[in-house]
């Protein structure tokens, strides 16, 4: 089965990508992103595009990009979604498939499900039911290397951001916030893993807080 996958930069796409190449019933053919028109960066996790690129050439596949607008609803996010899985149709003939790094959200998950069935498409899951404690310590121990780029300041404090995603971070997290942050607590951006060919080298850049909410730290191509 051919696979595109949703990337966005973090620890649990490029996790996902490392579990479905175990598999043999499954080829992962591209990575599919959706960029912010306005800052060139990936939509939630503010990731730039050209480190998004360099990611996807780590990993070995092309990158499909859906521009979307700083102020997206739905619709404007389901419409650049549909055009770029109708051009990655068009290169990959017969691909009806998106896998997502999704970890328990069931709201989240019917969405995509259901989304994607209206244009006739299917969504993959492998992730999905995992416990996130085990997940995340499993992701350290098999070597990917990830760093916190977003923090949720009303989940989480903004000192966070900047961090290592490690098991030190993951002593320090506070009670009630999800290992993997799979309620929004925080984003990651991926340096290495067993999912790339050769490790990253990224910089840390500055920290920013956008909308009174959201702690963003920046990370380049060294």
């Amino acid at each position: 089965m051919r696979v595109l996958l949703a990337w966005s930069g973090g620890k649990d796409a490029a996790w996902t990508l490392h579990v479905l190449r175990q598999r043999d019933d499954v080829e992962v053919v591209g990575l599919l992103t959706t960029i912010t028109r306005e800052h060139a960066r990936a939509s939630m996790q503010g990731i730039r595009r050209e480190v998004l690129q360099a990611q996807a050439r780590c990993a070995g596949l092309p990158l499909l990009e859906a521009e979307i607008p700083a102020s997206c609803a739905n619709a404007d996010y389901e419409a650049a979604m549909a055009s770029a899985m109708a051009e990655a149709a068009t290169r990959w003939p017969g691909l009806r498939t998106v896998a997502f790094g999704d970890l328990f959200l069931e709201d989240i998950r019917a969405y995509r499900v259901d989304n994607l069935a209206r244009i006739g498409w299917e969504a993959m899951t492998p992730l999905f039911g995992s416990d996130t404690a085990a997940l995340a310590r499993e992701m350290i121990a098999g070597g990917l290397r990830a760093a916190l780029c977003c923090v949720d300041t009303s989940q989480l404090d903004a000192s966070f951001t900047g961090r290592d995603f490690d098991e030190s971070l993951l002593a320090y997290l506070p009670p009630g916030v999800d290992p993997c942050g799979e309620n929004g607590e925080f984003h990651t951006c991926v340096s290495a893993g067993p999912m790339f060919a050769t490790p990253l080298a990224l910089e840390r850049g500055e920290t920013i807080l956008r909308d009174e909410r959201f702690a963003y730290t920046d990370y380049r191509l060294a």
